[in-house]
């Protein structure tokens, strides 16, 4: 896997890039020529992919086992499953599994150490027997906790990942992808005690009874502010080195208001005439996050306080419309060569699709469409719109609007006729009814009259 280049020119270029790994130009140019077998530069919070090659190529997972082995302890610790104060003791069968070329800390069985101690070993430290223990101490035995691993990275999406041991030693039915790796990290970063034991770059362990205090320097050079490989935006790291998988590495790293991650699986080391080396899986994991973080920006497309449409009102008072605006923000990662001129908004408002008319009174908020946001066809999201101010009623309108409405209507105007025929008869019926009335009360008094006077001459008449 190494690669021994002896020309004065090449020997040039690669100190140049040694002096200067980070200059605007190099970090602006495309990725075509990535030293790596497989790769993804990507945005863990929306899970957007702005670089790949060979991203679901199976290669090697080796020790980026580690990252789900730490991954599985510490939401046991969340979980209240285990105490990261509690002691476990060294294991006779922790060791079984472990070749001579295995990464140890000399964690000898029975020497007591911490949960968190064997975190930082298993994870700061590459201790294979760390690894092993943990994953007795969670599962009840290692083959049950590689289990736990599998399972994990199903329930994450890794359809193709399969895990055969806790710490990364090689074994032919050991794979990952860069993909894979990505969805492991992202998980695990949301995990705050894993930010910390993976950020940490030296930690100090406690004396056990059998042993002194154990010194660990995590492999991750891009956390050393020392060293040639120290890229001041990364915060975690797990690196890989093996002869079948080459050089790989897993970063994190966090820029203003973006943060990636990036995976680079089978890289190699040149080595120069004076024995001084380059370890690309770290150099090109600098420059791959390098370009992402010059590159890209989190951009608004659309915001929430946008008057994005107006929408028809009636009986609107003093308006004769309503603006809308999104219920909540797009926002989007972008490169810095997508104009938000290219993207198109597509409204609809709800009354008009149902082809009906929208009528006051409207009360801030109130949701009355939705707007689209597409690029070349794509669909980059779609909010509610909703209404950015309160319009009462204008009651004389309406009023006026409701019996201009009523004659307006065929239907409406013949059921009138007939309502004022109706009034028309009953008035004349009643007009009729009381001439009639006027007549016999006449006819009643002028009888009750003649009745009298009939009465009154019989009475004159007996009198005389």
């Amino acid at each position: 896997m190494v690669k021994i280049k002896k020309t004065a020119v090449l020997s040039a270029l690669i100190a140049a890039l040694l002096l200067f790994p980070f200059s605007t130009s190099f970090a602006l140019t495309p990725f075509s020529s990535l030293e790596a077998q497989c790769a993804v530069l990507a945005e863990p919070e929306s899970g957007t992919v702005l670089f790949e090659k060979n991203a679901d190529r199976r290669h090697p997972a080796d020790a980026l086992a580690r990252a789900m082995t730490l991954l599985l302890v510490v939401s046991a610790c969340e979980n209240d499953a285990i105490d990261i104060s509690e002691y476990i003791k060294m294991t006779e069968s922790a060791w079984s599994d472990i070749s001579a070329l295995g990464t140890t800390l000399g964690i000898m069985p029975g020497e007591e150490l911490s949960l968190l101690d064997l975190m930082y070993c298993a994870f700061v430290g590459s201790a294979n027997e760390a690894c092993n223990l943990l994953a007795e101490y969670i599962a009840g035995s290692v083959g049950s906790f590689v289990r736990m691993m599998n399972e994990q990275a199903q329930e994450l999406g890794c359809a193709n990942t399969r895990f055969a041991n806790t710490h990364g030693q090689y074994s032919a039915s050991q794979y990952t992808t860069a993909m894979d790796q990505f969805l492991i990290y992202r998980e695990a970063m949301s995990h705050p005690l894993f930010v910390e034991i993976s950020g940490t770059y030296r930690y100090l362990t406690a004396e056990t009874d059998t042993a002194d205090p154990r010194r660990l320097t995590n492999p991750n050079s891009l956390l050393n502010s020392t060293s040639k490989y120290y890229y001041r935006h990364c915060t975690s790291g797990l690196t890989s080195e093996t002869y079948e998988g080459g050089y790989s590495f897993v970063a994190y790293a966090e820029s203003d208001d973006l943060s990636l991650i990036s995976v680079v699986l089978g890289s190699d080391v040149i080595m120069f005439e004076d024995m001084s080396a380059l370890m690309r899986n770290l150099s090109e994991s600098s420059r791959l996050l390098e370009w992402g973080f010059t590159s890209f920006k989190w951009r608004t497309v659309l915001s929430s306080s946008d008057l994005v449409a107006k929408a028809p009102l009636m009986h609107g008072d003093g308006a004769d419309s309503v603006n809308l605006r999104p219920e909540a923000p797009i926002r989007l990662l972008l490169d810095n060569d997508t104009p938000n001129e290219e993207f198109v908004r597509t409204v609809v408002i709800y009354s008009e699709r149902k082809g009906e008319q929208l009528y006051a009174p409207i009360t801030s908020g109130e949701v009355l469409g939705e707007v689209t946001l597409t690029r070349n066809g794509e669909n980059y999201g779609t909010r509610l719109l909703v209404a950015n101010t309160s319009i009462s009623l204008h009651r004389f309108e309406y009023i006026k609007n409701q019996l201009k409405d009523a004659f307006s209507s065929k239907t409406a105007r013949i059921i009138i006729f007939v309502l004022v025929v109706l009034f028309c008869g009953y008035v004349a019926l009643v007009v009729r009814y009381n001439i009639l009335r006027r007549k016999r009360l006449r006819q009643i008094a002028e009888k009750k009259r003649q009745i009298i006077e009939d009465s009154q001459n019989r009475y004159k008449d007996d009198f005389v």
